[in-house]
């Protein structure tokens, strides 16, 4: 029994040192808070479920470092250089959407604040580079960009610095910067423009004739008869990407909607037989059920669409079965392309990878 009492003791008494000489850290001089726009979202778990403020837009981390008698800019912080935004550690912003700044798009995510303080205005530092402390030795290639925040003076004295939020209207908000008597103040469209960059599977136009699409070229009526537009197909063009297409990325007996992203539209300038159907002039859709020996081409009238999804077949207007051939070269992109036959007809030829089909379309 006296042995495990002592064995106790000795295993107790080094945590007991150990604790006593635990230094515990003050209070911090400028201590770390946290601004969140809507402010209501800070406390989400107190609204109602369908609240509108339950979720956040924007939410800065940053240090409040106090004025204690100081003369804060243009000396403590000098004017034409880079500050911090605070205190110790970088100054955080979290936005939770795209925002546009100075009509730059910043894409939701977690971004470093920092200012180039000036005595009318700070130039407001978005930048990738995170988790940084100061603002020295930074990596400028990281930067976003700088905008501009004009200051105003206030009425009163901020002895802690402070970041906050002014609403202007739904879509849009001021991050305000506040310190001693001088207000930044930085505009923020909360419905960033959103600009598509380079379509993988970028869209062009097929006419027939060729030159139909440029009538403000042609200078005689003969020239202007010759080339009056008969055929004009809008569609997208994926690539192959050393893929097997046909049966594999697109298999036999599904619906394709004949290319890529938005539906692959058809227009007539005249009324025509395409295949065995009569269509009158106008704009269709296209789509194709690919098989092995042949592809079911589908035409219908649902043209304001993305591709075959939830289609609803009472909008078909006809379908053409087309044998397929084997072309001589592999096409990379899905291609759409026109073989006069006639005066008054011409094939429309979709072709991809090594296969092809042949649309014939006569006209009256």
């Amino acid at each position: 029994m006296k042995f495990f009492l002592a064995l106790s003791l000795c295993i107790a008494m080094p945590f007991a040192l150990f604790a006593q000489d635990i230094k515990w850290p003050e209070l911090d001089k400028s201590p770390t808070d946290m601004a969140t726009y809507p402010r209501e979202a800070a406390f989400a778990n107190y609204l109602e479920a369908d609240d509108p403020n339950r979720s956040p837009k924007i939410k800065v981390n940053y240090s409040r470092p106090s004025k204690n008698g100081r003369v804060i800019f243009g000396d403590l912080v000098p004017y034409g250089k880079d500050w911090r935004l605070g205190a110790n550690e970088g100054t955080e912003v979290l936005f939770y959407q795209n925002v546009e700044i100075g009509g730059v798009v910043i894409p939701r995510g977690r971004y470093r604040l920092y200012a180039e303080v000036n005595e009318n205005s700070w130039d407001i530092v978005v930048s990738s580079y995170i988790r940084t402390s100061g603002s020295s030795n930074l990596d400028k290639d990281k930067e976003l960009g700088r905008f501009k925040a004009k200051t105003t003076k206030t009425g009163s004295v901020r002895e802690l610095f402070t970041i906050g939020f002014q609403k202007v209207d739904e879509g849009h908000v001021n991050m305000l910067f506040e310190w001693d008597q001088v207000r930044a103040t930085l505009p923020i469209n909360l419905n960033a423009s959103e600009l598509a960059g380079p379509d993988a599977s970028p869209m062009d136009i097929a006419s027939y004739p060729r030159w139909s699409q440029g009538q403000n070229f042609h200078e005689t009526p003969e020239a202007l008869a010759a080339n009056a537009p008969k055929i004009k197909i809008v569609y997208s063009r994926p690539q192959k990407k050393g893929r097997n297409i046909f049966g594999e990325l697109l298999p036999y007996g599904e619906v394709w909607r004949l290319g890529a992203n938005e539906t692959t539209t058809f227009t007539l300038y005249e009324d025509a037989k395409v295949g065995d159907l009569e269509l009158k002039k106008g704009t269709y859709g296209l789509f194709a059920v690919v098989n092995k020996d042949n592809w079911e081409i589908i035409v219908h009238k649902d043209t304001n669409s993305w591709g075959a999804a939830n289609h609803d077949d009472e909008t078909n207007v006809g379908k053409v079965i087309v044998p397929v051939a084997t072309n001589k070269q592999t096409l990379e992109a899905f291609t759409v392309f026109y073989e006069k036959v006639d005066d008054k007809k011409v094939n429309v030829l979709f072709g991809w990878d090594t296969s092809m089909v042949k649309m014939p379309v006569t006209f009256k």
